[in-house]
This record gives C-alpha cells, structure tokens and sequence, in this order.
C-alpha cells in the first residue's frame, strides 16, 4: 500500500512536530529553517504513522530542498545531487526506528568533523564555538562503548537546532539535536551530550513501550549518564549532577501533590497526554531505583543484568513487568530486598531514598548561606554553583557579593554557563536585586527552551512590578517559541493574570 499525503502550510495549526523558523529567529537571520521534534507524540502530524514506542519501521527518504541550504535527517546519508536551484538529499536508517525518533532539519547548515565518526552540523556563525565545546565527544563514544557494547547507528552526529529548540537534546539517532545555549565556553554543559548518546542504547536499541513505562528510557539513561560523568570528569561532578537530581525531584514531588499517580514510575495514561505528563521523575526516580538495585546487588552482577537487558530487549519495546520478570529471573529475591513494589507503582519515594553524599557537598552545606571567598569561587564548578545558588534564602541580603563573585567567574556573568546565570536570576529577582529585570529580559532573547523559560517568567510573574515586562517578553518572543515551550508558559501567565492575544496550538490535558 502506498500512501500519498500532505501535511498543512506552515501556520498557526500547523503539525506540532514540525517547527518552521523564520530566519529572524535564526543565527545567521537570512535563511529559514525548520526542524522536527516528534517525541512524544508529535510524529503522527507529520505523517500517517503508527505513532506509538512499541512500533518500529524502516525509513528511507529523499528532502527535497533549496540548493543553498542542507537538508538533514537521522539516519546514513546516501547521497545529495543538485538540480538548478533545489537539492536532492537521500537518506536509510540502519535500523528500525520509533516514530518519535523520526527526525529531520533543513537551514542554512555548515560541519566540522569532531572524530572520524562524528562531527557538528550549526549555522556558520556558531560552528567555531561548537566543535570547540563538542571536542571531547569521541571520548565520551569510547568510555559508553567500554560499558554499554558497540555503538550501532553509525554515526554519531550533532546538530545545533536554533536557540528555540524546547530542550536542551533530543537522542535521535545518528543526528542527535541541541540547543545552542549549551555552548558554555567551558564544557559544563557537555553531560547534555552524554544523556543523549547513552540513549542510543537505553533508549533507541531498547525502547519503552508506551509514555507510561517512560522510566525504562529515562532511569537507565541517567545512571548511566552519571556512571559515565564519574568516569570522564570524576566522582566529585558526578555526585554535584545527582544532588541537582535529587533537588529537582523534590520539588517536583511538591508540585506534584494534587495529582499524587504521576509520580509513579509505572503510570496509566488513558485518555491523558504525555506531554501533561512529563517531569524529571521518570528520570530521578527512576535512577533512584536502579541506583538502589544497584547497591544491593553489587556493580558487578547489576552490569550483568544490564547487559542482559540489552540483549534480551534489542529492538524491541519494553514494559515495567518485562524488566521486573528479568530482574528476578536473574538476580532472585533482589526486588523484595529493595521494596519495588513501593518504587514502582507507590507515589513519592520510599524512606529508604536518601540523597547523594560527597566532599564537594559537605563543603557546599558548610558555606550555606555565606558567601565564598575569591579563592574558592573561583574553584567552584558550573553545577557547584547551581546548587550553591538555589539553596541560597530568598530574599538574599548579600547579593552584590554573590554577583561580584559570579562577574569573576571566565566569561562573566552573562557570557558562560546559561544555568548558573538562571539559578543567579531567580535569587536577583526574589532579591528585588537591581537589573535583575532587565537581565531576565536578555535571557529570554537567549533562549527557548522549555526548563528555562518556566523560571525566568515565574521570577517576573511574581512580582506586581515586572508582570508587564513579562507580557511584552512574551509577545515579542512567542512567534519563535515551539508549542512545547509555549504549552509550559501560558498557563503560568495566565495563573498571574497576564494577558496573552492568543492560543497555544498544541493543547494538553484530558480528553
């Protein structure tokens, strides 16, 4: 059977997974570009698929696009052949892949080999700074190789999507997209990176079944993440990067009290859309698990079991109860050990949850609210001083030290890390610190992504004085914003009462 079909113009009701951006909204602001983004389930707009993680398929595809810019997707390049003005690009995945790992960008595109078997596709402007701050991507493809087995898709590629994009990475295969406010100019950010590669295992080769056993994907790819994090960077930036798990967890948890089910780790989402859904506690709670059979188990025989999973599950879609009949098929009496029961399918976490420990963190506990000498600020890592930050009391009295510390720090205040600069612009702004607004008002033209977006109009919205900065922040910057994004900030402008002229596209909730 083949099937002939066509999606809508690119305009307000147009297919969620595809993202038109004007060249305005572009780093080089003379071509267009557009990208996908299909996870969850966005790819059923883009085409008349069985949109759902339990079914995978083989995809072949030709992009027919302007011979000026580069038309990308995730899988092996066959061949491009230019005709006049338009180009002619072909593609295969070497696998069979989900729909929501369906992935394709077309712009004005430039690349710089990183490795043999990788390299950076970004806008011109941005490819120097990129391949600067992606060097190390080989090595973090080594080390993942050395825990996890080959690597099967081929290359491993990246794509710098516009500032817009609503995450901070998307794993699809072979072309694995991010943001450009990674581009710290330190690496700090480069374990983003080391999530979406360990999905090319946890993730793309074994795939959850549906959005309700999300946690396989999640809970795996963070603890391995954060296995390989000790490995690359040491165990101190490895116990920094669970403890602003644990953190986010918590206060997720909180949230979360009125609607205590999505805190689970096996959910039921009838009638209840993924995207309503998310939070980090598929990915911490569900790290928290396996750290937890882990520990009783020992490294070694969980390595085992890992590996296991891995072979067993190839290709193939996973639910809770298949990992759970393999746990005790190969490790007996381990899940009663650990209370799974409780972990799986109970709100909240067990008691026998306990946050991360280490050196780092004892001393970050010691200096509490005070403020670090140059010395030591100057020994701080990115994450050390995001959780040094988001501990602080509110309001802070001692804010100009902070900021003077934070100027200190290697491309200033503004020109390094974009998460150290949002956990200092939630203390600024609860703080009535002056120029907090207007530095908010800069990061919002920085970026688009969702995480970021939901405290930097939160901190505006707090404040009587600041709401009209938001509306007009909002209005200014909508027409770049994904749905996902836009999904995640007009709720928060409207519990505030700040106007907005009109509707999200992608609308969440119940049906």
């Amino acid at each position: 059977v083949t099937v002939r079909y066509r999606t809508t113009a690119p305009a307000p009701g147009a297919p969620s997974a595809l993202r038109w951006q004007e060249p305005a909204h572009t780093s080089g602001g003379r071509h267009p570009f557009l990208y996908t983004q299909c996870q969850p389930i966005h790819a059923r707009s883009l085409a008349p698929l069985p949109d759902t993680p339990s079914v995978r398929m083989r995809v072949t595809a030709e992009l027919d696009v302007p011979a000026a810019l580069r038309g990308l997707m995730a899988a092996e390049h066959r061949g491009r052949e230019v005709a006049g003005d338009r180009a002619v690009e072909r593609y295969q995945a070497p696998l069979p892949i989900p729909a929501y790992l369906l992935a394709l960008a077309v712009g004005d595109l430039a690349s710089q080999e990183l490795s043999p078997r990788s390299r950076v596709w970004a806008e011109p402007a941005l490819l120097a700074a990129a391949a600067r701050e992606l060097a190390g991507v080989e090595a973090m493809l080594a080390a993942a190789e050395r825990l996890l087995g080959p690597y099967a898709w081929g290359r491993f590629d990246l794509l710098l999507a516009p500032p817009w994009f609503p995450y901070g990475g998307m794993e699809n295969p072979g072309l694995v997209f991010l943001s450009p406010t990674l581009l710290a100019g330190d690496g700090s950010e480069a374990q983003v990176v080391l999530h979406e590669l360990v999905h090319a295992w946890t993730g793309n080769l074994v795939t959850c079944a549906s959005a309700e056993h999300l946690w396989l994907n999640e809970g795996f790819t963070v603890l391995l993440e954060r296995r390989l994090l000790a490995t690359l960077a040491g165990e101190e930036a490895a116990a920094l990067h669970a403890a602003l798990g644990w953190r986010d967890l918590a206060r997720t948890l909180t949230d979360l009290r009125a609607r205590p089910e999505l805190s689970r780790l096996r959910l039921h989402l009838d009638g209840v859309h993924p995207e309503e859904a998310a939070s980090v506690v598929p990915y911490e709670k569900g790290c928290l698990f396996l750290g937890a059979l882990a520990a009783a188990a020992g490294w070694p025989a969980f390595e085992g079991l890992l590996r296991e999973h891995l072979a067993r599950f190839r290709l193939r879609a996973v639910r809770t109860e298949d990992f759970l009949a393999l746990v005790e098929e190969r490790l007996p009496g381990l899940l009663a050990r650990v209370g799974a029961a409780a972990w799986i399918d109970e709100p909240g976490l067990p008691a026998s949850a306990a946050p991360p420990a280490s050196p780092s963190l004892s001393a970050l506990e010691r200096l509490g609210a005070g403020v670090p000498d140059e010395a030591e600020a100057a020994t701080m890592s990115a994450l050390a001083w995001r959780l040094y930050l988001e501990a602080l009391p509110l309001p802070c009295p001692r804010c100009d030290e902070i900021e003077a510390r934070l100027a200190a720090r290697p491309g200033g205040l503004e020109g390094g890390s974009l998460e150290v600069l949002l956990a200092w612009l939630t203390v600024a702004a609860a703080s009535d610190h002056p120029g907090a607004p207007a530095a908010i008002e800069r990061a919002l033209a920085r970026t688009g992504r969702a995480r970021h977006l939901k405290p930097l109009y939160l901190a505006l919205c707090r404040r009587p004085a600041t709401r009209a900065l938001a509306a007009d922040c909002y209005r200014r910057h909508k027409g770049a914003y994904h749905p996902i994004a836009r999904a995640v900030v007009e709720p928060l402008l409207r519990a505030h009462a700040v106007s907005i002229s009109d509707v999200n596209p992608l609308r969440l909730g119940r049906r």
